[in-house]
């Protein structure tokens, strides 16, 4: 029989090649019983998006019909291949043929009737079977029944990818049966059969995305954390054209991507030389944009400094490779002399279980974690916990950093009980906790962080505890929402930020509110011993919530509540309500009652950054070495680039609204005066900080968000210098001089220890930049996106400034709000009020 159904079929073939025309034709979209495609014909997805035909690789060395292929490629680009069905095993002439069978297989047979592929259909359907090319690049065979009502899919092209992941494709495992979809690579541009290089999910510990080289990891993506792949954090860049899915259930863990309506065609690639790529159409050009590539650097090698190594693109003196601080390199001689760093690193101290603690080794792609333990129920507080009463664990991280947005911020939990293998610095990485014995910390500014009381006893407690609390505020701030008056139709066109002022005296804002008998218990009824700062318009209270968390409580002065600090009380609950990140200050309720005004911050250790640049206490302007301040300047770059991304300026960037947690994070704070940048720009008046005000907004009033960018670069020297710009009227022109002069020692804070001659590189590169931000023209200054890039990828390149001359002419044309840096006469500053 099926020597006869092959008889059969090669008489069909030669009837059918006997009338073909040899120009080819397009046969629309659908292949279905008694058809069939030869060489030259074609389908064409329904909106002529994609291509099914017969091909030759474009490079391929041999002549154009000595290796033909049937494949699916980009209408609008035919060299661009994503999917070929016999891709090892090519037809020898152009006699090919694709027909479709009772049961629902898809046939590829050569001009004898030999079957060179199928698709192992064995579903029953007869003449209801057909096979269609979608829109999407997927080529389905479904049983369509009756008039093709409730079609059933009994195989696709996307369930058996190639080199090519296209929306609405996967890759990952099937748990139920241990099927797996993963990409394979070209052996060659002209050559589509399996390569040598497969990009697959690692199924195992926290899901990432990994690159094989036949049996040798190449490069890893990093652990996905909610929002992507930690190792790319880019990806977040372009969520606007695609969403990302990733799928952890009990029948597969995979991932894939959609396109959002009106994105450009798209493809992830493996190619035949080891890199996986993100590319993009752009129909102008037509031509294919580059948006990712990896591996990006050398960095990216697959544990290219060993255990416990740390790897930075940026640092060529020490040959990219260091020690995770509290670690040195387990073979010093190869590691110094031949710059063999496989070993990785060992550590200095024995740990000691019950007393040790954390260090916060900052910006990084995550380690290999397939071996790591996860757990997404738990807070990073429980995690520090269970990670401190587990002896083995080295390591832990956040699992999920879609509430935080980057950083360390976020919840759940992942436990490294093995070596850290693969770490490096990202720009816009995470934060990872290694576990250091008690004698490393306090070492080299390192903060020891002490265990909270009981936790590792109590924690089942406290997550109980924590959950109902959780439930209570959500009930609280429903109520409280329901009750509130909505805005009237005739503030629909108000925009936002002006109709939550405006439109009502009680808005519903994000933030939930709190009564003041609870604040008065938190801060002992005002109490003076609780105050930590003064401002020109309020007080700022250390206080306790019933939980036993502390916060910082800001209250505005009565006598000084006017109708502008009520705008200015109510745009900043907004403002801190809608835009939380890792570098921002969380504003966790407000108060306004009783005619106070009242917002209450989480608790930020180590108060505000001007303590440490600029306070008289040499002990504690020493405390920050130029590798942490290194760090606090890049953190507010990345607070005041996430700012610009949502379209908000922050309008009084300064030392005195940067505040410092207890691992020296900074956090960007006082959004009182910030503005919606697209939503709000009828406001005219100017809030003037002496020395960070640019110079077109104190002259003319222009408002933009390279207003944020000068006062940033003001603060960027200010940190390097310990010295206030407003109080050395040649501060920029020193700055300036001695950057010329290559003399940026003399810029260099002197309370600190000069640092090695491989971080003055980087200390020359920063000065540079800062100068770039001070530019007088906000035209010759950078968008804070290029300064986070400047900051963090030592390939970047920046331009030479000018030099930034200052124009003591300009005139503010508006009226002012005079913000005063300086802090009341109190010993411990606090956030600031002004």
């Amino acid at each position: 029989m099926s020597s006869m159904f092959l008889i059969i079929l090669s008489c069909m073939l030669l009837l059918s090649n006997s009338g073909r025309t040899t120009t080819g034709a397009e046969l629309g979209d659908t292949l279905g019983k008694g058809r069939n495609i030869t060489d030259g014909e074609r389908l064409v997805s329904a909106g002529g998006s994609f291509t099914l035909g017969f091909f030759s690789p474009a490079s391929s060395s041999s002549s154009s019909t000595s290796r033909r292929y049937l494949g699916i490629w980009f209408s609008v680009s035919d060299d661009v291949v994503c999917w070929v069905a016999n891709r090892d095993r090519p037809l020898t002439d152009t006699s090919g043929v694709l027909v479709i069978t009772d049961a629902g297989s898809l046939l590829l047979l050569d001009g004898s009737g030999h079957v060179v592929w199928s698709s192992n259909t064995t579903t029953g359907g007869g003449a209801s079977m057909a096979a269609q090319l979608l829109e999407s690049g997927n080529l389905v065979v479904s049983d369509r029944g009756n008039g093709g009502a409730g079609a059933v899919v009994v195989w696709q092209s996307f369930d058996h990818p190639c080199d090519t992941l296209l929306p609405g494709m996967k890759i990952g495992k099937n748990l139920w049966t241990g099927a797996e979809w993963y990409l394979s690579s070209w052996r060659s541009s002209g050559d589509p059969s399996p390569g040598n290089y497969r990009y697959r999910t690692d199924t195992k510990g926290m899901p990432e995305n990994v690159l094989w080289d036949g049996d040798g990891e190449v490069y890893r993506t990093g652990p996905w954390n909610g929002l992507w792949f930690s190792g790319i954090p880019e990806m977040g860049t372009y969520s606007d054209m695609f969403s990302y899915q990733l799928t952890v259930s009990p029948g597969e863990i995979t991932f894939g991507y959609s396109a959002n309506a009106g994105a450009p065609f798209s493809r992830l690639v493996v190619t035949g030389v080891g890199e996986v790529q993100r590319l993009v159409w752009e129909p102008s050009s037509r031509a294919w944009k580059n948006f990712f590539q990896g591996p990006r650097d050398l960095c990216d090698d697959y544990g290219k400094c060993g255990a416990f190594g740390l790897c930075d693109a940026g640092a060529a003196s020490t040959s990219f490779c260091s020690c995770v601080e509290g670690f040195t390199p387990a073979s010093p001689s190869p590691w110094k002399k031949m710059r063999d760093t496989s070993a990785g690193c060992r550590r200095d101290a024995a740990l000691g279980c019950a007393t040790d603690g954390f260090l916060a080794v900052r910006g990084v792609k995550l380690p290999d974690a397939h071996n790591a333990t996860v757990d997404k129920r738990v807070t990073v507080e429980e995690c520090r916990a269970r990670c401190l009463a587990n002896c083995s664990c080295v390591a832990y991280a956040p699992a999920d950093i879609g509430g935080g947005g980057g950083g360390g911020a976020g919840s759940g939990c992942i436990i490294w009980a093995d070596d850290l293998v693969d770490l490096r610095y990202v720009d816009g990485g995470q934060d990872l906790y290694v576990r250091l014995a008690k004698s490393e910390l306090g070492k080299d500014g390192i903060r020891q962080r002490r265990p909270p009381a009981a936790v590792v006893i109590g924690a089942s407690i406290a997550s109980v505890v924590g959950v109902l609390l959780i439930i209570l505020l959500v009930l609280l701030y429903v109520i409280r929402r329901r009750q509130r008056p909505r805005v009237s139709d005739d503030d629909a066109g108000v925009p936002a930020a002006t109709a939550a002022v405006h439109a009502r005296p009680n808005p519903a804002l994000a933030a939930p509110s709190i009564n003041l008998s609870s604040v008065k218990e938190a801060t002992g009824n005002f109490s003076e011993s609780n105050i930590i700062g003064r401002g020109g318009f309020g007080i700022v209270y250390q206080g306790k919530l019933p939980s036993g968390r502390k916060v910082a409580v800001k209250r505005l002065t009565q006598s000084l509540v006017t109708d502008k600090r009520k705008e200015d009380f109510i745009r900043e609950v907004e403002m801190m309500s809608n835009t939380r990140h890792a570098y921002l200050v969380e504003l966790l309720c407000y108060c306004q009652e009783g005619g106070e005004m009242i917002l209450v911050y989480e608790y930020m250790e180590n108060m505000s950054l001007d303590l440490y640049i600029f306070g008289e206490d040499r002990r504690l302007r020493a405390s920050l070495n130029w590798v942490q301040r290194l760090d606090i300047i890049r953190g507010i770059a990345i607070g005041v680039e996430y700012l610009h991304n949502v379209k908000v300026i922050h309008r009084d960037l300064k030392p005195s609204n940067i505040l410092l947690d207890d691992n020296w994070r900074p956090k960007v704070a006082d959004f009182g005066t910030a503005k919606l940048f697209i939503n709000d720009q009828t406001d005219p008046t100017l809030v003037l900080s002496a020395g960070y005000i640019a110079p077109e907004y104190a002259a003319q009033g222009n408002l933009t968000l390279k207003c944020d960018v000068y006062s940033f670069g003001v603060v960027l020297l200010e940190i390097i210098s310990g010295k206030r710009n407003r109080t050395l009227p040649t501060f920029l022109r020193h700055t300036w001089e001695s950057w010329k002069q290559h003399e940026i020692e003399d810029i260099l804070d002197l309370g600190l220890i000069k640092p090695e001659p491989d971080l003055l590189l980087g200390l020359d590169r920063c000065i540079q930049i800062g100068l770039l931000c001070v530019q007088q023209s906000p035209d010759d200054r950078p968008t804070m996106n290029q300064v986070v890039s400047m900051l963090t990828k030592y390939s970047s390149q920046i331009a030479m400034p000018k030099n930034p001359m200052i124009n003591s002419r300009c005139e503010p044309s508006v009226s002012q709000v005079v913000s005063d840096t300086e802090p009341a006469s109190h010993d411990r500053p606090g956030p600031s009020l002004n």
